[in-house]
């Protein structure tokens, strides 16, 4: 409790959430216990069956690009925008030395300041201004906090330079420069359910993407399925999976239209191939990884070594996810092995404990009716 108040404000109390362990993991030939936070029902037992799968033919290959963040400032009140643009883009060398001033241990580490980049908005409600994006390299860390005191500090030397008015110092959670990549092959024959053939399960999940990969209705649910599995993993690390979410869900509408995250397909030899690609702002160190004990925990049962090592993992993990959730939809329903955990849920609310949940449970399964007010009846009846 006295941990919990020096990380929030006005805190009453802490609130726990389940957690569990991906198994099954195989990532880049090494094997991962995979710690997941989370409380939807079928998740966790989901991730871990697609990366059975997965594994038995190989385990997911996975690479992260690099750990530069992005962070921006926004100048108004400036007559010309080009001129102000070669300006700043003449004293690059100058603010970078500036930002870097900011964290020499990050510096010391082999982070730091890297790039200063100059976009000409011309229309905005507020008119026309200067946008400046300072990339910097946040190594082990995620970096918001290193990225934002940069940025605050170079926003008085922006003003001197250009005469404008610096308004927004922050981070974007748009992390397109450092993106996590994971793909996954596995043999039609292994995907086999329910009396389908293998090779016509893969060509329905091709079919079941394909929707998310034009439809932004179908999109979203297709994208939040593959955040079930990284947002879980980014809780149990004690990493901003709200920075995740927003950097991910922004990069699906990259082209004008909300995607698909992940790609599937059907490859020569007939092998089910999907692909994930998503920025993945991620950090071992600084924050709650380094305040929070559970957090603490969940990255020494994974046992990565860097930020770029989880940032692989993470993206393997959404990837499994996916892989079940389309299984799933495009044989037996996503209905079936979600209102088995479900019904235990109602169980509980209506009051059984132990064994009683469990027959509570069953029974509903069994019938097929899965609500608060068939699982109280049967608590009364079996108790």
């Amino acid at each position: 409790m006295s941990q919990a108040d020096r990380m929030s404000e006005n805190v009453v109390g802490t609130f726990g959430l389940p957690l569990g362990i991906a198994v099954n993991f195989r990532v880049n030939r090494r094997d991962y216990l995979v710690p997941m936070a989370i409380e939807e029902p079928s998740v966790v037992a989901a991730a871990s069956h697609a990366a059975k799968l997965v594994r038995a033919a190989g385990g997911f290959v996975a690479e992260a690009s690099s750990s530069l963040m992005i962070g921006q400032i926004q100048v108004l009140g400036l007559d010309d925008l080009p001129g102000s643009r070669l300006s700043l883009l003449a004293e690059r060398e100058r603010l970078l030395a500036v930002a870097n001033e900011q964290d020499p241990v990050l510096v010391g580490l082999g982070g730091g300041a890297r790039d200063l980049q100059v976009r000409i908005v011309p229309e905005t409600p507020a008119g026309p201004m200067l946008v400046v994006h300072l990339i910097y390299d946040c190594r082990d860390a995620m970096g918001a906090n290193a990225v934002n005191t940069a940025v605050e500090a170079l926003a008085p030397l922006v003003e001197e330079i250009t005469g404008g008015q610096v308004l927004l110092r922050i981070l974007s959670n748009l992390a397109d420069k450092r993106l996590a990549r994971a793909r996954a092959a596995v043999p039609a024959e292994a995907l086999a359910l329910d009396g389908l053939d293998g090779q016509e399960v893969a060509e329905r999940i091709v079919d079941a993407y394909a929707l998310a990969a034009v439809d932004p209705y179908r999109a979203a649910t297709h994208n939040k399925g593959i955040m079930n599995g990284i947002d879980a993993v980014l809780i149990a690390t004690g990493n901003d999976w709200r920075a995740v979410e927003a950097g991910a869900h922004a990069y699906a509408a990259r082209s004008g239209l909300y995607q698909s995250l992940s790609t599937w397909d059907i490859d020569s030899d007939g092998n089910l191939v999907g692909t994930l690609e998503l920025p993945m702002a991620v950090g071992i160190v600084g924050g709650a990884t380094k305040v929070h004990p559970g957090a603490q925990v969940a990255l020494r049962v994974m046992g990565v070594q860097t930020a770029q090592e989880l940032a692989e993992v993470i993206v393997a993990v959404g990837l499994a996810q996916n892989l079940a959730a389309l299984r799933a939809l495009a044989t037996e329903g996503i209905q079936r092995g979600h209102m088995e955990l479900h019904a235990r849920n109602m169980a509980v609310a209506a009051g059984a404990r132990g064994d009683l949940a469990d027959k509570v449970a069953a029974r509903m399964v069994e019938e097929r009716v899965i609500r608060l007010d068939r699982a109280e009846e049967l608590v009364g009846e079996m108790s």
